[in-house]
C-alpha cells in the first residue's frame, strides 16, 4: 500500500479545515506518517514523516519547535492560528499547516490522523474493521450490537453466538436498513439529542429494549452504536458501549476520508482523460470502464449565484450520487463550472447492473438538481465513442450542446440538436478565417442598420423556405409580395445575385452562423 503524501492529506482535509501555508522542500510529494501531539516537557524523537501539532505554542512563537521538528526528520508543523513562521518553515525545508484559532487540538489529531491512515483502496473494501468493532462491543456488553450510519443504514453486525436476537433485528440485518417506522423515528430523535448512552424500549411485541450511542467526532454525528438488551447485559455495558463508540468514530472518519481521497484521486483522473493528458489504458482500467462511453456534462442554468461555486459543489455531489446509485463506483468531476461524468455505454458490461437510456439518468438528474438546489439545471450528452480513450471527443460534443441548450430544451444528446452544433462549430470556423467571414452579407446588414430595412431577415426566411415566396411570408407574417418586394430591392440596392445557387448557399450560411438570424424566430 503506498504511504499518504501531503498531497493526499491536503486532498482530504485541506481547504477551510487545514490550510497549507508553505510547502517542504520534496513538495506536495512528501510522505506523511504520523501527527505527533508537542510536549514541552518531553524531548522530540527523530520521527521521519510526522506532522507535529504545536499544542501550547502561539503560531507566531512557534519558529523554534519548526527548527527543532526539522532536525527530528517531521515533514511538517501544524499550528493553530494563520500567523505563523512561514520563513522559518521555508528556510527549513518543512510544510507548515495551520488550523483555526478555536480548533481544538484532540480533534484536530483525529482529523489529521484518519486522513492519514486511509487510502483508496479501503474506500472499496466495505466495514471489515466495523464488523470487528461491533463483535468486540457484543463480547464486552454482552449484547448483539450494530454499527448504523445517520441514515439508519446497517453498516456492520455482531456475529457472536449465543446472544439473543429480535425480529427487528432480524430484518435490518436482511435489508441493511433500520425497519421505518414513526416510533422508530421518536427513538432516534431522543438518541441523538442525549449526550451519553440512552436505554430504549422495546418498539412492538415480542421484541427487545436497547441500549444505544450516538457516534460523534468535533460535534458531527457520524452514527449510532446499538446493543440488544435482553436483561443480561454486562454491569459495565454503557461503559463499554461508549468506548465503542469512540473507536467507531475514528473507523468512520477513516472510511469518509478514503472515500474522499478515492474520489478525488478518480475526478482527477478523469479530468485528465477528458483534456487527453491521461494515459488511456490505465485510466481505464483505474476507473473500471471497459467498451464504448459517452460523456455527459451538467452544468447550473443561471447567470449569477451569491454562491455559485458552492452550488457547484453541490451539484456534483448530486452527479455523483445518482451515477453510484446506477453504476456503483462511478467517477464524476467538476470542471471550470461544469459537472462531467463519463457513463457506460448500455449493453457494456459495466452498464450490466442496471440498462437504461442515457438521457432518462440525465433528465432524472436534472429533475432532482433542481429540486435540491433550487436552481435551473441542464444536462448534455455527448457521441457514445468505442472506449474511454476517446472520450475526448465525446467531452467537446458535450461542450457544444451545452451551449445550444435553453429553458425550452434542458436536456438534449448530440444527435437530437446535431444541426443546431453544427451551425455553432460552423460560425466559429468562418468567424476564425478573414476570406469566409467577408462577403454580401456584411453588405445586406450594413444596409439595414442605415436605412431601417429588413432585407436580412427577409433573406433568412426565403432561405429557409427553401426559396418558397409563399413560406417565406408566414415566417415574416408578410404578404409574400411585400417579401417579392423586399427581394428584389435587396438585390438592386446591395448587389446579390440570387439566381447562383453558391451565393445563395454561401449567403444562408454566413447570415444565419454569423449573424445569428433565422427566418423561424422571426
Amino acid at each position: 500500500m503506498d504511504a499518504c503524501t501531503l498531497g493526499d492529506l491536503l486532498d482530504v482535509v485541506g481547504g477551510t479545515a487545514v490550510r497549507l501555508h508553505t510547502a517542504p522542500a520534496t513538495g506536495l510529494t512528501t510522505p506523511v506518517t504520523e501527527t505527533v501531539l508537542y510536549d514541552a516537557h518531553v524531548p522530540l524523537t527523530r520521527t521521519p514523516g510526522a506532522l507535529l501539532l504545536a499544542v501550547g505554542v502561539r503560531a507566531a512563537a512557534a519558529g523554534p519547535l519548526v527548527r527543532t521538528a526539522a532536525e527530528a526528520g517531521m515533514a511538517g508543523v501544524v499550528v493553530r492560528g494563520a500567523d505563523g513562521p512561514v520563513g522559518e518553515a521555508q528556510a527549513c525545508g518543512l510544510a507548515l499547516l495551520s488550523v483555526g484559532e478555536d480548533a481544538a487540538w484532540h480533534q484536530v489529531h483525529l482529523l489529521l490522523s484518519s486522513a492519514i491512515g486511509a487510502r483508496p483502496a479501503a474506500a472499496a473494501g466495505g466495514h471489515g474493521d466495523l464488523f470487528a468493532l461491533a463483535d468486540a462491543v457484543a463480547t464486552a456488553t454482552g449484547g448483539a450490537t450494530a454499527v448504523e450510519d445517520p441514515r439508519q443504514r446497517i453498516l456492520a453486525y455482531s456475529t457472536v453466538s449465543g446472544q439473543p436476537v429480535d425480529e427487528d433485528r432480524r430484518e435490518g440485518i436482511l435489508g441493511l436498513r433500520v425497519p421505518a417506522s414513526s416510533r422508530n423515528t421518536e427513538q432516534y430523535r431522543v438518541l441523538f439529542a442525549a449526550d451519553g448512552p440512552v436505554r430504549l424500549p422495546a418498539l412492538h411485541e415480542g421484541d427487545l429494549p436497547r441500549l444505544a450511542v450516538a457516534v460523534r467526532a468535533g460535534g458531527e454525528t457520524l452514527g449510532s452504536v446499538w446493543v440488544v438488551d435482553d436483561g443480561t447485559l454486562a454491569p459495565d455495558a454503557e461503559q463499554a458501549l461508549v468506548q465503542g463508540a469512540s473507536t467507531a468514530a475514528l473507523l468512520l472518519l477513516r472510511a469518509r476520508a478514503a472515500q474522499e481521497l478515492a474520489r478525488h484521486q478518480s475526478g482527477d483522473l478523469l479530468r485528465r482523460l477528458l483534456d487527453g493528458t491521461a494515459d488511456a489504458p490505465t485510466a481505464v482500467r483505474r476507473l473500471g470502464l471497459e467498451g464504448a462511453v459517452r460523456v455527459a456534462a451538467f452544468v447550473l442554468d443561471a447567470a449569477s449565484l451569491p454562491d455559485t461555486e458552492q452550488t457547484a459543489l453541490r451539484l456534483l455531489d448530486v452527479v455523483r450520487l445518482q451515477c453510484e446509485a446506477r453504476y456503483g463506483r462511478h467517477a464524476c468531476v467538476l470542471v471550470d463550472g461544469v459537472v462531467y461524468a463519463l457513463l457506460p455505454a448500455p449493453g457494456t458490461r459495466s452498464d450490466a447492473p442496471r440498462r437504461g437510456s442515457h438521457k432518462r439518468l440525465a433528465e432524472d438528474i436534472v429533475a432532482r438538481a433542481g429540486q435540491a438546489l433550487r436552481v435551473p439545471v441542464r444536462a448534455a450528452l455527448g457521441e457514445v465513442v468505442a472506449g474511454a480513450a476517446e472520450a475526448v471527443a465525446s467531452r467537446a460534443d458535450a461542450d457544444l450542446v451545452l451551449r445550444v441548450l435553453g429553458p425550452e430544451l434542458p436536456v438534449a444528446t448530440v444527435d437530437e440538436v446535431r444541426a443546431r452544433v453544427t451551425l455553432l462549430r460552423l460560425a466559429e470556423v468562418l468567424g476564425g478565417q478573414r476570406e469566409l467571414g467577408a462577403g454580401a452579407w456584411r453588405r445586406v446588414l450594413a444596409y439595414d442598420s442605415a436605412n431601417g430595412t429588413d432585407y436580412a431577415r427577409t433573406l433568412v426566411s426565403w432561405l429557409d423556405a427553401g426559396c418558397d415566396m409563399a413560406g417565406a411570408a408566414k415566417l415574416l407574417a408578410v404578404h409574400p409580395n411585400t417579401c417579392r418586394y423586399r427581394l428584389r430591392q435587396a438585390q438592386q440596392h446591395v448587389g446579390i445575385d440570387l439566381d447562383d445557387p453558391d451565393e445563395r448557399l454561401v449567403l444562408w450560411l454566413q447570415l444565419r452562423t454569423l449573424a445569428g438570424l433565422s427566418g423561424a424566430t422571426a
